[in-house]
């Protein structure tokens, strides 16, 4: 058995909870009244997405950002 990590982005939402997006997997969106289902969710997603690649003989991807993460920073600037 393989185990795969991705990268995982949680984006409230103005009408209430999160929106998942996960960028090494772009066929994935999915969503979560609360953090913890939106986080459930997720892993619901990845999971039968990995199977159906599996299922199709297709390559499963790997997220390179976990290798070389992203740098996230706030800039302000005055105007």
């Amino acid at each position: 058995m393989a185990e795969y990590g991705y990268r995982v982005i949680f984006e409230r939402i103005p009408e209430g909870g999160y929106q998942v997006i996960v960028p090494a997997l772009p066929e994935i969106i999915t969503y979560g009244r609360t953090l913890d289902e939106a986080r459930e969710m997720a892993r619901d997603a990845i999971l039968c997405h990995i199977e159906g690649l599996r299922k199709d003989g297709e390559e499963i991807p790997r997220d390179p950002f976990l290798e070389d993460p992203p740098i996230i920073e706030q800039v302000k600037v005055a105007v």
